[in-house]
């Protein structure tokens, strides 16, 4: 496919159009298949087009953005390890545990982590029981 900016000789209006190649622009010119949108003339010309070429620093700061997204990705799966090593998994049942440990009606040594809806996170910092969120990257992409 290549995309041609056209222009109508008799309006000036321009505009892009696509076509499978540029013989096929060609066969559509010849044979006045080509028709302008506002005043349906049939003359119609390609119109100069600069080629549209990726800029060194565009690449660059792309390279430079993909490089951080890796870094952070990294730094996240090591907090993420820590986390798994350190503390006991609780699963959905994140916030009554909260609870449990933070009103003193279970000791546990280890802290704990697990999954809480937005709700719940709320509910818990009204109540003065601290907690953070983390994002949570899946197995797989570990």
């Amino acid at each position: 496919m290549i995309k041609y900016e056209l222009i109508c000789k008799d309006c000036d209006l321009s505009f892009d159009s696509w076509f499978s190649s540029s013989s096929e622009f060609e066969k559509l010119k010849k044979k006045n298949f080509l028709t302008c949108h506002i005043c349906n003339s049939k003359n119609i010309e390609k119109n100069l087009m600069a080629p549209k070429i990726i800029a060194k620093n565009i690449v660059s700061n792309f390279d430079k953005y993909e490089k951080k997204q890796k870094a952070i990705k990294k730094k996240l799966i090591e907090h993420q390890n820590f986390i798994k090593d350190n503390f006991e998994y609780v699963g959905d049942n994140f916030a009554y545990e909260a609870r449990s440990l933070h009103y003193e009606t279970k000791k546990n040594e280890k802290g704990i982590y697990g999954k809480a809806s937005n709700d719940e996170i709320k509910e818990l910092r009204d109540e003065g029981i601290e907690t953070e969120t983390i994002p949570w990257l899946e197995n797989k992409d570990n």
